[in-house]
């Protein structure tokens, strides 16, 4: 196996409680109770009274992402291509995740390309990779590369390259407090990896319609 792409596998696996095994609901709703208290909050106030259950379930949705597998949105592909060997592109596509050292948000955009290798994928699936590793604990670096080992594992395309682009709001809200700084991260394999003017193809194909 290429190195590169053994150390992608390195970095995307990681271990993911079973149901079983995690806290109950009551048990989340309880340890939001906790912090509320140790914040400095009166839980028994009006406007707290539903605020523990309501944080439990809407983080629920906001890391849905450890109940997905990534490689079943990838499962099916498409050969029928008519011979189409050349880029496919996805480019931003929204996200929303959470850094995992503060589980305050990152916000970006991910940019998602392949060179076909017999086959295809949906559209949609690239889409819905990028979600489903959004939504969980990240940080920006481990997500860029899970996106494209998944997609190197399900597709073994000629290539993959994915960039994404984001704020990180443990810079915007805390600590050195900068607003408006973005981060860029990439990881390219295959042939986009090998082959400079591939990246330079894929960053051109980025740039365009946005002059």
């Amino acid at each position: 196996m290429d190195a590169i792409i053994e150390g992608l596998k390195k970095r995307s696996q990681r271990k993911i409680l079973d149901k079983a095994d995690r806290p109950s609901q009551e048990e989340a709703e309880a340890a939001v109770t906790t912090l509320l208290k140790w914040m400095g909050e009166d839980v028994e106030r009006e406007g707290l009274l539903d605020t523990p259950k309501r944080v439990a379930k809407a983080y629920g949705e906001l890391f849905a992402g450890y109940d997905q597998d990534p490689r079943e949105a990838l499962g099916r592909t498409f050969e029928e291509v008519g011979g189409y060997d050349d880029m496919v592109l996805v480019k931003d596509i929204d996200f929303h995740s959470h850094c995992e050292h503060h589980m305050v948000p990152i916000i970006g955009k991910a940019h998602v390309a392949y060179l076909p290798n017999g086959k295809v994928l949906g559209l949609s699936k690239i889409a819905r990779t990028v979600e489903i590793f959004a939504r969980r604990l990240q940080t920006q670096e481990n997500m860029t590369a899970e996106v494209a080992y998944s997609i190197d594992e399900a597709l073994n395309p000629r290539g993959v390259a994915v960039m994404i682009e984001a704020e990180h709001m443990c810079m915007a809200m805390r600590g050195i407090k900068k607003q408006g700084s973005s981060t860029l991260t990439t990881t390219f394999t295959g042939s986009f990896k090998d082959d400079p003017q591939e990246q330079v193809r894929f960053l051109a194909m980025l740039r365009s319609g946005d002059e």
